[in-house]
């Protein structure tokens, strides 16, 4: 069975994007799924929390769009059993312009790692912060897109955005595509705004929206400077637990989906 390839984006930074992807696959990795993670993000802030230093970053993602390597020659192996990663090199902060001149730009991506797909239960598409030509190479590689979503003010505003962009793209080069679900993260029940945006958020995407709330957590924070997820740096802390719930619904959801509109 090919595996279910699933972009985890969001166009604003720093609402947990890259901390879902590593540590969705990680939960997944340890109920013995084998998972890879392509860190699609210029920043390499999936292969940082992957443990994965500079030095090892030789060969990766713009490797495998541009010099056209076979896959199996830019996987990289994490310490986490069972779990992959693409990395991301410092060539891939050029990939945007670059791509621009290339014929069929969307599809370099999913052409790429095609032979990946039958290896894998999961593949994990770490996007940019941005709706550039990489993150639109991603939607159209994937299945469905995951995304999380900080509980501030201005979420739902991006949110309705990201939800155009996910309908343009299945209608124009990727009609599969759908919205995987979204996660509320940075969540603090004692916050009434967070509260309150949590509230519209399921209101506004009912159905779509994951029961859990992944929590503000200090050693979610710490975790990716110690080059672990945080399942492994702290097993026991609010944030792991958060994240093991996500990875039970996310695997309960995957065998009673139906492709929602996005």
């Amino acid at each position: 069975m090919p595996a279910k390839i699933i972009a985890v984006a969001n166009q604003k930074g720093g609402v947990g994007k890259t901390t879902t992807t590593v540590n969705l696959a990680t939960a997944l990795a340890a109920i013995y799924k084998k998972i890879l993670v392509i860190d699609l993000d210029p920043q390499g802030n999936a292969s940082t929390g992957l443990g994965i230093p500079g030095a090892q970053r030789a060969r990766g993602v713009y490797e495998l769009i541009f010099d056209n390597l076979a896959i199996s020659n830019v996987i990289v192996k994490t310490e986490v059993p069972g779990l992959d990663l693409v990395p991301a090199t410092m060539d891939l902060s050029g990939a945007e312009i670059e791509l621009v001149a290339l014929p069929e730009r969307e599809f370099r991506l999913k052409t790429a790692f095609q032979q990946a797909v039958t290896e894998y239960d999961y593949i994990l598409i770490d996007c940019p912060p941005s709706l550039g030509l990489l993150t639109l190479n991603a939607f159209v590689a994937s299945n469905s897109v995951l995304v999380p979503l900080q509980c501030e003010f201005y979420a739902l505003e991006g949110l309705s955005h990201l939800s155009r962009t996910i309908e343009r793209v299945r209608r124009a080069l990727n009609p599969a595509l759908f919205m995987e679900g979204i996660l509320l993260t940075m969540y603090d029940k004692r916050n009434s705004l967070a509260n309150g945006v949590a509230a519209d958020v399921r209101a506004h995407f009912p159905g779509q929206v994951y029961d859990i709330m992944i929590p503000r957590n200090v050693r979610v924070s710490e975790a990716p400077s110690h080059g672990k997820p945080v399942m492994i740096y702290d097993y026991k802390c609010p944030g792991s637990a958060a994240y093991i719930q996500l990875a039970k619904e996310f695997l309960v959801r995957q065998n009673n989906t139906v492709p929602a509109a996005a």
